[in-house]
């Protein structure tokens, strides 16, 4: 037999609707009647815990006592609530990790997507050092101020002595040669 040569099945397409219909309708009656076995028992449980108040032909002084007493019982209560949402957060907080182990061991662990941030050379300073970090670290303040002055000195001293590739080219030719002979006939 092929895989993919199913059976025909024996029962046909109205009565497979029909049966579903009939499940889909057991389902529904069955949700329905637990519904109302909750709130049954949710009113019974009321019903123990906090019986019917008679307030009428009390005195203002037994009226107080049922307050306080009612006060008190209020606060077992919150107590008693505090205590199971504490529970509950630790065991949600437990199955996450247990989750987050078990990807671990799984090797399937999505890596977050990683945003850009801008950090300052001090805040990056205060990061890695911590209080040891004195001062603000401005780099543009460390930097070199030039004047305008030492720029034009300079560019005078360039032009004084000059690009050498001149003196060659004026040295080269017979200008330059007769430049050389004279200077040099004329000291002796």
């Amino acid at each position: 037999m092929n895989p993919r040569d199913k059976p025909k099945s024996k029962i046909s397409a109205s009565r497979k609707l029909s049966l579903k219909m009939l499940l889909l309708q057991r389902a529904c009656d069955d949700l329905e009647k637990e519904r109302q076995e909750r709130e049954e028992e949710k009113v019974r449980y009321l019903g123990d815990k906090m019986p019917p108040l008679q307030l009428s032909g009390l005195s203002l002084e037994e009226l107080q006592n049922m307050c306080k007493k009612l006060h008190s019982q209020i606060d077992v209560v919150d107590e008693e609530r505090y205590d199971c949402e504490y529970k509950v957060s630790k065991h949600n907080k437990d199955i996450h990790e247990l989750k987050l182990k078990i990807q671990d061991l799984g090797g399937k662990f999505k890596k977050p997507a990683l945003r850009k941030v801008r950090v300052s050379a001090d805040e990056m300073m205060r990061a890695l050092l911590g209080s040891k970090h004195k001062g603000s670290m401005d780099l543009r303040a460390n930097l070199k101020s030039v004047k305008k002055e030492d720029v034009k000195q300079d560019k005078v001293l360039t032009s004084e002595v000059g690009d050498w590739r001149k003196n060659v080219e004026a040295m080269s030719g017979m200008e330059g040669r007769k430049k050389m002979f004279d200077t040099g006939g004329g000291a002796q």
